[in-house]
C-alpha cells in the first residue's frame, strides 16, 4: 500500500521574493510507516505534474497506489498499470462527470438492492470519545453505467464509502466515490480506502504536532526543502523505534536529553 498525497508548510512563503509556500507531495508506505519520497512544488496545484514525477522514483510491482482526487487523472492511472501496480483514486468534482456516471450506477444497482450483479459490502463500526462511526464499503464490478470508464487503464471497478457518524445522538452521513483496478473485493478496498487517511493522521498530523513543520520560517529556496525531507527521515525513524512506548513528540524530547537514546537511533535498528 502506498498512499500519496501532498502538504504545505505554510510559513515557508516569501511575498516579497515572489515565493509560494513550499507544498511536499509524498509517498507513504501505511503498513511500514515510512516515507518513500517526496516532491517539493510551490503550489497544490502542482501535484498534476508531481506526482508523474514521484511515481517515476518508485517501484510499484504488485502495489496499490492511493491518490486523493487532485490525482485522479487518466495518465497517472496508466503510468501505475505500466508499472505493475494497481490503484485506487478517489472522485471528486475534478472529474465531475465521471464522477455522476459513477453515483448514478450506485443509485441504479441499489434500486436493484444489487441483485445478479458483480459486487461485494463490508462494514465497520467504531466506537471511540462519545463518537460512534459506521462505515460501509461496497464495490462494483459492472461497468456498462460508466461509459468513461473505458478511457481509464486497468479500471475495473468503483467504489462507493458511506459514513455515518453519530454524536451527542445526532446523526450525519457522508458518501464518497472511487474508481480502481484492484477487482471487486470489500475487504481489499476498504484496506486501501482506510489506509490512504494513514497518511494525513500517521504522516501529515505527526508533522504538524510533533515536529511543528508549519511554524517553520526557513524560505531559502533549497534549505527549507532540505529540511522537509529530514523532518520525513526522523519522523520515519521515530515512528519505527519499538524502543519507547511513547508519543513522536516525547521522543524527540527524550532524544535530546538521552545521547544513548540518540546513538540507538542513529545507529540501530528496531
Amino acid at each position: 500500500m502506498v498512499a500519496i498525497d501532498g502538504k504545505s508548510v505554510r510559513r515557508s512563503h516569501n511575498r516579497g521574493a515572489g515565493l509560494g509556500a513550499l507544498h511536499m507531495v509524498s509517498a507513504w508506505a501505511t503498513e511500514n510507516r515510512v516515507v518513500l519520497g517526496q516532491v517539493a512544488t510551490e503550489a497544490k496545484s502542482n501535484e498534476i505534474t508531481a506526482i508523474p514525477r514521484l511515481l517515476e522514483c518508485l517501484v510499484l510491482e504488485g502495489c496499490i497506489v492511493t491518490i486523493d482526487a487532485m490525482g485522479c487523472q487518466t495518465k497517472i492511472a496508466e503510468q501505475i498499470i505500466a508499472a505493475g501496480g494497481a490503484y485506487v483514486l478517489a472522485l471528486k468534482g475534478n472529474q465531475g462527470a465521471l464522477a455522476d456516471e459513477v453515483e448514478e450506477a450506485f443509485i441504479d444497482a441499489d434500486a436493484k438492492e444489487y441483485a445478479g450483479l458483480d459486487s461485494q459490502v463490508i462494514e465497520t463500526n467504531e466506537r471511540a470519545h462519545g463518537r460512534v462511526e459506521t462505515r460501509r464499503y461496497r464495490t462494483l464490478g459492472d461497468l456498462d453505467g460508466v461509459p468513461r470508464s473505458a478511457l481509464w487503464k486497468g479500471l475495473n471497478m468503483i467504489g462507493m464509502v458511506e459514513s455515518q457518524r453519530e454524536v451527542n445522538g445526532k446523526t450525519s452521513s457522508e458518501y464518497r466515490f472511487y474508481i480502481g483496478s484492484i477487482g471487486t473485493g470489500a475487504a481489499r478496498f476498504a484496506r486501501a480506502v482506510r489506509g490512504h487517511w494513514g497518511i494525513e493522521n500517521d504522516l501529515h498530523w505527526s508533522l504538524e504536532v510533533a515536529f511543528r513543520e508549519d511554524e517553520s520560517r526557513l524560505r531559502d529556496l533549497r534549505a527549507r526543502e532540505n529540511f522537509a525531507v529530514l523532518r520525513h527521515i526522523a519522523l520515519t525513524r521515530l515512528k519505527n523505534d519499538k524502543r519507547e512506548n511513547m508519543g513522536i513528540y516525547n521522543k524527540r524530547l527524550k532524544a535530546g536529553w538521552d545521547d544513548n537514546y540518540l546513538s540507538c537511533l542513529l545507529f540501530q535498528t528496531g
